[in-house]
Order: C-alpha cells, then sequence, then structure tokens
C-alpha cells in the first residue's frame, strides 16, 4: 500500500485489511503476474497479482535496468538486433514493401547513449494512464521515452520499434480479454516480442526494483519524454502496407468491418482506401472505441456471438467481404457469403491461414521463401508448402516464435507466418501478427478472386482437394481465481500421468511432451502435449498463455480427393471430429 502510487488500489486494499478478507487479499497476492505467451495480463485492481500502476511502474522499472546493463540496443544482444529482419517477400511482384525508415530519429539517447523505448497504448480502462507512467519511468531511469499520445493498434507499436530505431518497445493492451483486464507487452530492438531468456532476465530486474514513486517521475528529465510524430510514423506504416498490394488491380469489392469497439478504426479504412478499395461500411455500434464492449463482453473474435452484428450487417448490405479485428487489432477475422446463400460463413484461423499462405506465395518467387505456423495450427500448411516447394517451419505458440523462424533457416526469409488463434503475419514491415495489413491482403485476395469469378470459398475447395480435408476444432476448460496457472499445471500433469489409450474409438499411437523441448526439431521446453491417434487425428493440449484456460486443439486429416468426393469426405471427417470432440470435453471436466 505505501508503495503502490494509486489512491484507489490502496483503498481497495485498506477495505480487505478492514474487512479481514484473507481470501481475497490471497487472491491479489499469492500468483503475481508473469509473462506468459504475449506479456503480463491480468484484471485490473490492487495487487502484484492485478493489473495496476504499482505493477506497470515496477516492471517498466526493470526492463529499463535491464537495457542499462545491456546496453548494447535493447537487452536483445547484437544477435537479436542482426537476426531479427525477417525479410518478408511482401508485394505481388517479389518486393520486400520495407519503407526504408529503420534507425530514425529513435536513435541514441541522452549522454549514456542507450536507446530509447517506445510507449503505446489502446483505448482499454487504464491504458493511457499505465503508459504515462511507464514513459516517465523510462525517462526517470536515464532512457529516451517516446511515446504515443492516441490510442493506436498494437501492430502500430510493434512497427514503429524499428522504424524509430529504439531499443524497445512497451504496448499497454489486453487484446482480445474481457474488458476488466488490462495488459503489457514489451517488443525487443528487432520488433518482435520478448522472449526467453530476456522475459526472466527483465521479470528478475523487476521483481528487485522498488516502485517508483511520484517525486522520482517528476524529476525526469523533460529532454528524455518526447511524443512519437504519430503522422509520420502512420504515413511510413501505410507506405510499407501498401506496397504490399499496390494500388492496382482488381478493386471492385463491397466491405463491411468491425474494430470491434477497439482502435483499428483509426488506421483501417484509411489503408484501405489507399491502397484503391472504396471505404468499408463500419457496423455502427461497434465503430467506435469503448472499453466496457457493451455489444462483446468478451470482446475476442472467436467467441461465439461477438461477430453476429457485423455479419447481420454485411448479410443486409449484400457485402463481398466481412473483416474484423479484435481491440487492438492485431487479430484478424473474416467471413464470406455462404455457400448457398445462407448468410456469412466465418473462415477458421486455419482456413485463412492456408488461403493467404497459397495466396502469398502464389505471388512471390524465390527458393528462399519460407512459411511458419504453430504446433498447434493445422498440419495443412505443411502440406502446402510441400506441394509447391516452399521452405516450412513449426513453433511454438506466440508470435515471439513465429516472427524469429527464419533464424532457425539461414537463407530464408518469412514471407508468411500465422497461428490459428487469428494471427497472420503478411509483411515483414511488422516482426509480429498484424490484422491490419492481414486484411488489406485479404482484400487483395478476395477481390482478384471475385474479379475471376470464384470466391474465397472456392479456393478453398480447391486447396482441400488437393491436400485432403484438414478439419480442427478447439475445446477449453476456463478457470478462475488467481490461482488457475497452479491448477492448470495440475490438469496438464495428470494428462501426463494418466494419458488415455483411446479417443473417439481411435487408439493414441504416440505421445510427444514437449515440457523438455525438442533439440531435433529445435523447439525449446514448453508444457504442451501431443497425443497422435491411428490413422490422421490427433490432439494438442497446453494452456493458454494469455488466459486462464486449458486448450486442447484437435485435428482430423484426410487423403486428398476429386472435387466431386469433396462434400462427402468432409462429412465424414465432420462426424468424427464430433466424437473426437466429445470424448476430449469429458476428459476435460474431469
Amino acid at each position: 500500500m505505501a508503495e503502490d502510487p494509486d489512491p484507489e488500489a490502496r483503498a481497495e486494499l485498506a477495505g480487505l485489511l478492514r474487512d479481514m478478507d484473507e481470501a481475497a487479499l490471497r487472491d491479489r497476492f499469492d500468483h503475481p503476474l508473469q509473462f506468459g505467451t504475449a506479456g503480463l495480463r491480468g484484471p485490473l485492481g490492487a495487487g502484484p497479482a492485478r493489473m495496476n500502476r504499482a505493477v506497470v511502474r515496477r516492471t517498466t522499472a526493470g526492463l529499463a535496468r535491464f537495457l542499462l546493463q545491456t546496453r548494447d540496443g535493447g537487452g536483445s544482444g547484437k544477435g537479436w538486433r542482426d537476426g531479427g529482419e525477417n525479410r518478408g517477400g511482401g508485394g505481388r511482384d517479389g518486393g520486400e514493401g520495407r519503407d526504408g525508415g529503420e534507425g530514425r530519429d529513435g536513435g541514441r539517447a541522452g549522454e549514456d547513449g542507450a536507446a530509447g523505448v517506445v510507449i503505446g497504448h489502446d483505448a482499454r480502462h487504464g491504458s493511457a494512464v499505465f503508459a504515462g507512467d511507464a514513459a516517465k519511468v523510462v525517462a526517470a531511469g536515464g532512457l529516451r521515452a517516446m511515446h504515443f499520445r492516441h490510442a493506436l493498434p498494437t501492430p502500430i507499436t510493434a512497427f514503429a520499434v524499428r522504424h524509430l530505431g529504439a531499443a524497445a518497445g512497451v504496448m499497454i493492451t489486453a487484446s482480445h480479454n474481457p474488458a476488466p483486464d488490462n495488459g503489457y507487452k514489451v517488443y525487443l530492438s528487432d520488433g518482435a516480442q520478448l522472449a526467453p531468456p530476456y522475459d526472466e532476465a527483465i521479470a528478475a530486474a523487476a521483481s528487485s526494483s522498488p516502485v517508483p514513486g511520484d517525486a522520482e517521475l517528476a524529476a525526469a528529465p523533460d529532454r528524455l519524454l518526447s511524443e512519437v510524430d504519430e503522422a509520420e510514423v502512420l504515413s511510413a506504416y501505410r507506405r510499407a502496407i501498401v506496397a504490399l498490394v499496390g494500388t492496382s488491380g482488381p478493386r471492385r469489392l463491397r466491405i463491411v468491418y468491425t474494430p470491434v469497439h477497439g482502435v483499428g478504426g483509426a488506421v483501417l479504412p484509411g489503408l484501405l482506401e489507399e491502397a484503391g478499395f472504396d471505404p468499408p461500411a463500419l457496423v455502427p455500434a461497434q465503430a467506435e472505441p469503448d472499453p466496457d464492449f457493451p455489444t462483446a463482453p468478451f470482446p475476442n473474435p472467436e467467441e461465439p456471438g461477438v461477430l453476429d452484428l457485423a455479419r447481420a450487417e454485411a448479410a443486409r448490405l449484400r457485402a463481398d467481404l466481412m473483416i474484423a479485428n479484435d481491440p487492438d487489432a492485431d487479430r484478424l477475422a473474416v467471413a464470406v457469403p455462404g455457400r448457398e446463400g445462407d448468410g456469412f460463413q466465418l473462415l477458421s484461423g486455419d482456413q485463412l491461414g492456408v488461403l493467404l499462405a497459397d495466396h502469398l506465395i502464389s505471388g512471390t518467387t524465390g527458393e528462399d521463401r519460407l512459411v511458419a505456423t504453430t504446433v498447434v495450427s493445422s498440419t495443412m500448411l505443411s502440406a502446402l508448402a510441400a506441394r509447391v516447394g516452399v521452405a516450412y517451419a513449426e513453433t511454438l505458440t506466440g508470435f515471439k516464435w513465429i516472427a524469429r523462424a527464419a533464424r532457425q533457416r539461414p537463407g530464408h526469409r518469412l514471407l508468411f507466418g500465422y497461428e490459428e488463434a487469428l494471427g497472420y503475419a503478411v509483411s515483414d514491415a511488422v516482426a509480429d501478427k498484424d490484422g491490419l495489413s492481414a486484411a488489406l491482403v485479404v482484400a487483395d485476395m478476395a477481390a482478384r478472386a471475385r474479379a475471376e469469378g470464384r470466391s474465397l470459398l472456392d479456393g478453398l475447395d480447391a486447396l482441400e482437394a488437393l491436400l485432403g480435408v484438414h478439419a480442427t476444432a478447439q475445446v477449453s476448460l476456463r478457470l478462475e481465481g488467481s490461482d488457475a496457472p497452479v491448477r492448470l499445471a495440475q490438469l496438464m500433469a495428470r494428462w501426463r500421468a494418466a494419458t488415455p489409450e483411446r479417443l473417439a474409438g481411435l487408439a493414441v499411437s504416440s505421445v510427444r511432451d514437449l515440457s523438455k523441448g525438442d533439440a531435433a526439431a529445435g523447439l525449446p521446453p514448453s508444457d504442451l502435449l501431443v497425443l497422435q491417434l491411428e490413422g490422421s487425428a490427433r490432439v494438442v493440449l497446453r494452456p493458454s498463455g494469455t488466459e486462464p484456460k486449458l486448450k486442447a486443439y484437435l485435428e482430423v486429416t484426410t487423403a486428398p480427393c476429386s472435387p466431386a468426393e469433396l462434400g462427402q469426405v468432409r462429412k465424414e471427417a465432420g462426424v468424427l471430429m464430433s466424437e473426437l470432440r466429445q470424448g476430449v470435453s469429458g476428459l476435460l471436466g474431469g
């Protein structure tokens, strides 16, 4: 309480002490927030197990100490900076789509010679205050703090890290988490998310750092505090992204767009117009930022009901394409008119992933092209890469791994990367998932298909006939309470100790446990199990890195077939998937 700068947080703790509410105090102190798949995330509130100003200040103090101790461009080491380009093939002519703006005026800050930190935020409750605190802590620590004044998408902060030549980046966001949450994401100097062992080093520096007080922040040198030139950064970002698709080619497309009460609306409509598309029609009830997410309490486009308004608006306007970002616009959801005129059909992350990969591969050349996805995503991308002779990499879950996939393959560039949770990387301009650039490429892909008398569903049919149906689904178990990580670990331990012998009537033929990593595949340790079933089915189990969930990823794969057989093959795969979901759901509940 003495360290917390927020009077409301202090009052919250004082009230719990007054009421002798030990359970509530334990909930706020027993299990402090830790860096997960995408940084820190948790409910707003007092105590180290919540997101608050004290946690943000302490974490930022640890980041600043880490950067000052390493002094080589962000604590990421020369290898991070030198290996962080991940140049993707980008545009349809094979060009890289870079803006050439790396290392602008972010530069070296002050006499200590350490590079600055870019700080962005979304429109959630507390985000602007947290970002302001973070900027002042960075400056008080002797580093230059370059902060965005306005709430903008996460990909813009990720882009700005390299564009401004910064040592690191901080983004205050909880992405698609519920309204009561917020979070803290860190980027290294290569513009990619924080990864081991640097997450542990920063966490250790933070744990040993006192919470900087108001007086310390007030003494931060003004010369080390500056606002990002948002117009210049956004202009550079648009140039880099529009170069992916150009401004010519088919552009006749009716688009409905929703930012789901988030900040994507500040960038994506203008991006589409600059590329030659008509302005998208916005979903009125979700068009403006609103931290309460009134139409979507769980503003994750994967959650049932979140996109109902957008799909209805797309049907009403007879649109060709419906696109949606999550609240910080690093993810993308897409729906298209159904095959039988039965409303708008949502594409899964895996379906859109293979369509984007096929589109980008067909529009580029080069033996150095690499596509990547995660171990929990569909295996269809692997089949496509093998078919067309493009290098393929499988990574752990999270874009901190996907963005760096090319480092495991010298002489290769990351052309495309995706994860099934609606995250896509279509340009090397952003070394993270980017729902804005992905939306632009989807629009280009859909417009080209429309001009040829085809649809995205026709493209999916062709790929499934060629490569086999790859049906995917997910089953999850949500836990409540700050001890959720401990209980999730216990559930995973039970699965390891008593792996089922059969699922959906199929024998479990092999178990791949990544708790100790997989040296042959180049995968570090991860709390993840892969159960391969006889035939061509599998189940992947892992605790979520962003939410208190145990997730099971299911896949049923068939052999290639003729277009005429596709309907029946899909039906058979669907029956097996239904049985598999039922079996896994029963076991998760246990």
